[in-house]
């Protein structure tokens, strides 16, 4: 049976520091027309959220688990759909005065830690009880989606003997030399796979040390694709140009789909909740604060833990599994023989800028 480590309770918001990195403006500009809300508030006429998500299947999930019921329910609400999110694409918008994103998916830390300056506090109107929710899934300027999982992974035929069985093989170019792919998003784990492998106690892994964490990752720098988002690596894996990797259950499952072969390995397993944020300024906010608490009601989080193999939000939902999504659900005991650990949201709400500027800056050199 899987062990889970619970999530800690959402600590006090730390003061905004600078963002990693800058981006150029891009993005579908959305409509200004505020929208009906379930709290009563009176339609404006046709509105239009400008979506964004990750993109590739995951993104058409979506779509099909939440956008399409919510317009069926709600016909003067539409979707553009874009991607990929980027906090430094939101900063870019606000400090413009130009925001054309409506709502963006992203880590509930990079939102809490910019609170009131790139996004939006919410008030959500709860449909469903809050005690059916999971610890952590509604925060002053995010709202959760699913638990996403990151567990570690290989292509089968890469290694006919036997291939990693632990976050320290992964590590190891000696014992299992070959391709590695990690995604640079810290929401993906790279800084905890790093610190696990380096030495640290999965059960004590925060306060992280990032530095220790860098200095275990220079030693798989050369034999390594350190993709920008998961659809880059996702594609990597699938035309064969990386062996093992960490990659998202939402992901992993595209994969078993086309007829991949992957062998997910349980050690530990590195889990987080995704969330939604609505970046400063936005022209639709009261409109998509009524989607956000359509999202967390139960049949929209079965759906999407149906087609993705993603871990429930709601404790409510009850979700069918397949054969390909019941292999990557990190909270199916009968799968998972390992370890699950739950970022800490506190923790990177108080260093979540810090921690990006060093990963990028390692990136970079």
């Amino acid at each position: 049976m899987s062990q889970i480590t619970p999530i800690p309770r959402r600590g006090a918001i730390a003061a905004v520091g600078a963002l990693a990195v800058t981006a150029v403006l891009s993005g579908c500009a959305g409509s200004a027309a505020p929208a009906t809300s379930e709290s009563g508030a009176p339609a404006a006429g046709p509105v239009t959220i400008t979506y964004v998500g990750y993109g590739g299947a995951g993104q058409d999930a979506q779509i099909e688990a939440w956008q399409k019921p919510y317009t069926e329910a709600h016909p003067e609400v539409t979707f553009v759909n874009t991607s990929p999110p980027d906090v430094a694409q939101v900063k870019a918008q606000v400090d413009a005065g130009a925001v054309q994103w409506d709502v963006i998916a992203t880590a509930p830390y990079a939102a809490e830690q910019n609170c009131d300056t790139l996004f939006e506090p919410l008030e959500i109107e709860l449909t469903v009880p809050e005690g059916d929710l999971v610890d952590g899934a509604v925060g002053e300027c995010y709202t959760a989606n699913w638990i996403n999982a990151t567990p570690l992974a290989y292509r089968t035929d890469a290694f006919p003997d036997g291939g990693p069985e632990t976050i320290e093989d992964f590590f190891d170019v000696e014992k299992f030399p070959g391709s590695r792919g990690m995604v640079t998003n810290l929401q993906n784990g790279i800084l905890e796979y790093a610190a696990i492998a380096g030495g640290a106690d999965h059960d004590d892994l925060y306060p992280l040390d990032v530095d220790a964490a860098l200095d275990e990752l220079d030693t798989i720098r050369s034999s390594t694709t350190f993709a920008p988002n998961v659809g880059a690596l996702q594609q990597a894996v699938s035309s064969g140009q990386v062996d093992m990797f960490f990659l998202p259950d939402s992901r992993i499952v595209p994969l078993l789909q086309e007829g991949t072969d992957v062998t997910v390995v349980w050690d530990v397993t590195i889990a987080s909740i995704n969330a939604f944020a609505v970046p400063k300024g936005s022209p639709n906010k009261a409109a998509v604060e009524d989607f956000l608490a359509s999202v967390m009601e139960p049949g929209p989080v079965a759906k999407i833990s149906e087609l993705l193999g993603v871990a429930p939000i709601n404790s409510a939902a009850e979700p069918t599994l397949d054969e390909f999504t019941s292999t990557v659900e990190a909270y199916n005991t009968d799968t998972n023989t390992g370890t699950t650990v739950l970022q800490d949201i506190p923790w990177y709400t108080e260093n979540f800028n810090d921690a990006s500027t060093k990963l990028t800056n390692w990136l970079a050199g």
